[in-house]
C-alpha cells in the first residue's frame, strides 16, 4: 500500500472521530435559542444572562455543572377558567367562564418574581371577577360583557405586571346561573310575560270598544244627516213639479192610487136595470141606516 493512501486512510479516520468531538464540544459550549423563546442562564441558582434573540449563543461555562438553563416561552398564551362563582349586586350567585390572553414580558420576573404564576393568576382572576363583577347585577353581567372584559384586563394586568406577565385579554365567554336561581328567574319572567300579555290584551278591548262606539256614533251621524236630507229632497221635486200642473196633478193621483189597498177597498158599480126594485132599495137604504158605519169606504182607503 502506497504512502498516499495511508494518509488518505489516515485523514478519514481522525475526521471521523475529530468531527463528532468538535460537535460535541459546540453543543457543551452554545445556547441555541428558538424564534419567541427565551433562555435563563444560572449559576449557583442566580441570574446570570438572559437570551432572547433567536440563533446560537457561545456559552463556555456552560460546560460547569453549576450552570442551569431554563427555557421560557415567549408565545401568546391563553388560559380559561371554568365556573367562577360571584355573587352579583343582589347577591344571585353567578357562574361565569373566563378566557384570558397573556404573553411573558419579562422571562426573569415570570421565573424568579413568583413561584407558580400559574396558581397565582387563577387566585388573582377569581378575585378581580368578585371585585368587579359583585357590584353588577345579572342583567349587566349578561349584556356588558365586553366593557367588563375590560375592567377586569385593567385590574389584573396591575397586578400581573410585577410578574412580567402581559394580559392582552380577557373575555367573558359563558354566564349561567345556578339551576334553582334559573328555575325562578324563568319563573319570575313568565309570571311578568303572562301579565303584560294580559295588560296588552285589555287594552286592546278597550280601544276596539272605543273605535266601534266612535263608528257607530259616527254612522248614526251620517244616517241622520241622510234622514233630514230626504224631505228636503222631496220638497224640492215637489216645488219643480208645481211649476208644472199638468205633471203635479198626475203625480198626486199616482201617489193616490198607491195608497189604495186592494184587499181593504171594495168597488161599487150600481145595478144593471131590472136588478133591484124601488122598494128594495128603500129596504138596502134602511137596513144600512141602521147598521153601524163601515170601517171601509167605497173607492178609498179604510
Amino acid at each position: 500500500m502506497s504512502s498516499d493512501t495511508l494518509l488518505l486512510v489516515a485523514g478519514l479516520v481522525a475526521g471521523l472521530v475529530v468531527i463528532p468531538i468538535v460537535a460535541l464540544v459546540v453543543r457543551a459550549t452554545t445556547v441555541s435559542v428558538e424564534d419567541e423563546e427565551a433562555v435563563l442562564v444560572t449559576s449557583f441558582g442566580k441570574l446570570v444572562a438572559t437570551y432572547t434573540k433567536p440563533g446560537l449563543h457561545v456559552l463556555p461555562t456552560k460546560l460547569m455543572p453549576w450552570v442551569k438553563l431554563q427555557r421560557v416561552s415567549l408565545r401568546r398564551d391563553f388560559r380559561h377558567f371554568k365556573n367562577v362563582h360571584v355573587n352579583d349586586a343582589r347577591g344571585t350567585t353567578v357562574i361565569v367562564d373566563l378566557w384570558v390572553e397573556f404573553r411573558v414580558a419579562d422571562p426573569a420576573k415570570a421565573v424568579f418574581s413568583v413561584s407558580d404564576w400559574n396558581l397565582a393568576l387563577q387566585n388573582l382572576v377569581a378575585h378581580a371577577a368578585t371585585s368587579i363583577l359583585g357590584s353588577r347585577e345579572f342583567r349587566e353581567i349578561l349584556c356588558d360583557r365586553t366593557e367588563l372584559g375590560k375592567l377586569l384586563k385593567n385590574d389584573i394586568s396591575a397586578e400581573t405586571s410585577a410578574w412580567g406577565i402581559a394580559i392582552e385579554l380577557v373575555f367573558i365567554r359563558n354566564v349561567s346561573l345556578l339551576p334553582e336561581v334559573s328555575r325562578q328567574m324563568f319563573e319570575t319572567i313568565a309570571a311578568r310575560l303572562e301579565r303584560a300579555k294580559a295588560d296588552i290584551e285589555e287594552t286592546g278591548r278597550l280601544d276596539a270598544a272605543q273605535l266601534e262606539a266612535e263608528t257607530s256614533m259616527r254612522v248614526a251621524e251620517l244616517v241622520a244627516e241622510a234622514k233630514g236630507q230626504y224631505p228636503a229632497a222631496v220638497g224640492r221635486a215637489l216645488a219643480e213639479l208645481k211649476q208644472k200642473p199638468a205633471v203635479f196633478a198626475a203625480y198626486n193621483e199616482l201617489y193616490e192610487l198607491s195608497l189604495i189597498r186592494p184587499h181593504r177597498t171594495i168597488a161599487f158599480r150600481g145595478f144593471a136595470n131590472g136588478e133591484l126594485r124601488a122598494t128594495d132599495a128603500a129596504m138596502v137604504h134602511m137596513d144600512g141606516a141602521a147598521l153601524p158605519p163601515r170601517t171601509d169606504s167605497v173607492l178609498g182607503k179604510g
